[in-house]
């Protein structure tokens, strides 16, 4: 009896309806006349309402529903979750469903109505965008039934609780996957770049085309073919490439939902990939006030899953970072020549200034490429029409942060350092643009 109140709840219809039949109660003390009827009505609704629970409990198996999860949700994006219901009575009912979200999502009123005939099984739909890595906690999935009356709904639950973790952006690794190895790369913001440099490493021979290097043309192919032959080297192979997240209290800034260190962490996963099928070794690690989560760059199948993994546990207080142990640890254990992917962030000058030496420390001997982010918010806010004085200062105090990023790429570039400023949403992009341009033009 106590599972049966538990599964009852009385619609808004009913209500309505009492508050009308009570109205009319009301009334019936100055119209007498329709006292009758209006408990005639109040009848009929009672009949009714016992009916609707006759039809509603009547079929022990009701409506059923379970819920499916992805094995792992991707940081950023939006995961598809999937509810099958099946209706196992006779007649069409009308479901709500409620699905218990993790606390991260902070949604207390979320709901999915529909409508299910005799016997019909549906597959409902709707999407999740966490944007903290994690373990996300899903509860009960219940599911309200109403018969063609309406009166009332019975709740089922199902499904139970369910963990899911959430790991850095992997639906973006399946998109940008073919991304390097395609001939449609200006489709996603990347340019084409002419190859400038080469190695020794030969590939093939082919057809002379205008703008390939005239030094490379391959005069016993050309006589035999009687046409221009030209040879085709490829790339250098299994370079180490490092990317290196700085954890400290610079990447913390927040952009649409989603913190620098969490873009950094997805661009990692992308461009580790990218490395790996460019026959490159891949590898990462993390810095704040000392060198963590090392993964040494090689080119082993595992090295995805290890990287994946790093990446998932990276977890930090924001600190002041210490650039001076970056340079130490970076000396000491990696001798090889390597292309280290920076990302961090610097606002002003004077903060990159503080730190200036030690980045020309680690370029003298490595490919440093120093990756940083726009305001984006600096840049909406200009955007806005001035209509006071005070917002005209404010817009010349925008402009002026603004200006000193663009300083800022200056002066890492006069000192021989590779820079990447780029807005959150495109760091992936044009990080992987940046890393194609380096093996095109043979600068590792």
């Amino acid at each position: 009896m106590k599972a049966f109140f538990k599964s009852l709840y009385i619609n808004t219809l009913f209500f309505i309806l009492l508050f009308s039949i009570a109205v009319l109660f009301i009334a019936s003390y100055f119209f007498e006349d329709i006292l009758g009827a209006t408990k005639l009505l109040l009848g009929f609704l009672l009949v009714f309402l016992f009916f609707d629970i006759y039809l509603l409990y009547s079929n022990k198996l009701g409506v059923q529903g379970a819920r499916k999860l992805p094995e792992k949700l991707s940081n950023g994006d939006e995961n598809k979750i999937e509810i099958h219901a099946i209706n196992r009575y006779r007649f069409t009912v009308k479901i709500k469903v409620i699905d218990e979200l993790p606390i991260q999502f902070q949604n207390r009123d979320f709901n999915i109505q529909s409508t299910l005939k005799s016997s019909q099984e549906k597959k409902i739909n709707y999407t999740v965008r966490p944007t903290e890595r994690g373990e996300y906690y899903f509860g009960n999935l219940n599911i309200f039934t109403s018969s063609p009356i309406g009166l009332i709904a019975r709740r089922r639950q199902f499904s139970g609780e369910a963990m899911a973790p959430n790991y850095p952006s992997f639906l973006q690794l399946k998109k940008y996957d073919l991304i390097a190895f395609s001939n449609k790369l200006k489709l996603y913001g990347l340019k084409k770049i002419r190859k400038i440099g080469q190695t020794l490493e030969f590939e093939h021979i082919k057809e002379y085309v205008i703008g390939d290097d005239i030094r490379d043309i391959n005069w016993k192919a050309t006589a035999k073919r009687n046409q221009l032959m030209i040879n085709q080297y490829q790339d250098e192979k299994s370079q180490p490439i490092y990317s290196v997240i700085d954890t400290g209290r610079v990447m913390k800034m927040p952009f649409n939902e989603l913190s620098l260190l969490d873009y950094a962490i997805n661009a990692t996963l992308v461009i580790s990939n990218i490395a790996l099928k460019k026959q490159d070794k891949a590898g990462m690690f993390t810095f704040s006030r000392k060198v963590e989560n090392m993964i040494v760059a090689q080119r082993r199948k595992s090295q995805m899953n290890r990287v994946l993994e790093t990446l998932y546990n990276i977890n930090t207080d924001f600190v002041e970072s210490d650039f001076s142990r970056l340079y130490i640890d970076i000396k000491r254990t990696i001798k090889q020549r390597s292309l280290f992917l920076l990302y961090t962030n610097f606002e002003t000058l004077d903060g990159l200034h503080r730190q200036l030496s030690y980045l020309q420390a680690i370029s003298k001997t490595h490919l440093l490429v120093v990756i940083f982010f726009e305001n984006t918010e600096l840049t909406s806010f200009l955007d806005e029409e001035a209509t006071s004085t005070q917002e005209i200062f404010e817009k010349t105090i925008a402009e002026k942060f603004i200006y000193e990023k663009k300083m800022i790429v200056n002066e890492l570039n006069k000192h021989g350092i590779q820079t990447i400023l780029t807005t959150p949403e495109n760091l992936t992009i044009s990080t992987i643009n940046k890393y194609l341009e380096i093996k095109a033009r043979g600068l590792l």
